[in-house]
């Protein structure tokens, strides 16, 4: 199993997104930890009622993931998630092409089709249409990283004959997509690397319209599920899992968190996503450390 330092997103409208510290400085004690994975979420133009409500800001995740990538070697470098109908999908192939190419290769392209209406409305996009937009974006970014000519007609645009370098590094970027929904577990099974469910509150489920995963149970259920879809191919599929207890931050209750482990692990689960607090630098720089430690062995830094 491996693990994904999440650099925490922030909860209201006030308050600083760095508050949580240094991009560079954070990816590079997780690395030195020997974390995995360093990811944010994304989210342009929150509505401020959502964000009265529990939502949540972020930095831009492929400007910050790049910032992460120079200060580090080995991190894999993960959008957790970008909503991709807000981008016309070459230049989301050109934006993941280029961080992918610089990182040497680090690049997990996290993606999903998005959940808010007030933020679809705010930057122009149909939201009726996401998942269109999600399928033709899924169609045109293996053929754009080819970097040969190729054509395509979608619901907003016509790129015709076109060719886009550079290559990536990776053959093809992995793509992970994010949801519960059948139709997000059958995208994946046909089309994509990974999957990465929502776990949490059936509010959450409610809020970004996906299907509710009530206990490890029906996590399981639908990994099976997804693995048979997907065919000879399932195997070879990374599922990450969302650990959100907040006393796994404060490395309380270790050993249940490592029964709970050891389950994910032997139903499928090979990465899991924790967020670092953020009540200050040397709070985030510690639990770096300390979660490493305690969960899979890792020298301090």
């Amino acid at each position: 199993m491996q693990f994904i330092y999440g650099y925490p997103d922030f909860h209201g409208a006030d308050g600083d997104m760095l508050d949580a510290g240094p991009i560079g400085e954070l990816a590079a004690a997780a690395e030195t930890a020997g974390w995995h994975g360093f990811s944010l979420t994304e989210h342009p133009s929150p509505g401020a009622k959502w964000l009265d409500a529990g939502g949540h800001q972020s930095l831009d995740p492929f400007v910050t993931l790049a910032f992460a990538a120079a200060a580090t070697q080995r991190l894999r470098l993960l959008t957790y998630l970008t909503v991709v109908p807000y981008r016309n999908p070459l230049l989301l192939a050109k934006t993941a092409a280029t961080l992918d190419r610089l990182s040497n290769g680090r690049l997990i392209l996290g993606a999903g089709t998005g959940y808010l209406k007030s933020e679809f409305f705010a930057l122009g996009v149909d939201f009726d249409e996401r998942n269109t937009l999600f399928d033709e974006a899924l169609d045109v970014l293996p053929m754009a990283w080819k970097g040969e000519r190729f054509s395509y007609t979608g619901t907003h645009f016509g790129a015709r004959d076109v060719i886009q370098l550079p290559r990536p590094t990776q053959n093809p970027i992995p793509i992970w997509i994010g949801g519960n929904a059948k139709i997000t577990r059958r995208r994946v099974a046909e089309r994509a690397q990974g999957w990465m469910p929502l776990a949490g509150p059936i509010e959450l489920s409610r809020t970004a319209r996906s299907t509710h995963i009530g206990g490890i149970e029906d996590l399981a259920g639908m990994i099976n599920d997804m693995r048979a879809l997907a065919g000879d191919r399932g195997d070879g599929l990374d599922v990450l899992f969302p650990y959100i207890d907040p006393t796994i931050r404060s490395l309380g209750d270790v050993e249940r968190h490592r029964d709970v482990l050891g389950q994910l692990s032997e139903m499928g689960v090979n990465w899991v996503a924790v967020s670092a607090p953020r009540d200050s630098p040397s709070a985030a720089t510690e639990f770096a450390q300390g979660f490493a430690e305690t969960y899979f062995g890792a020298p301090a830094g």
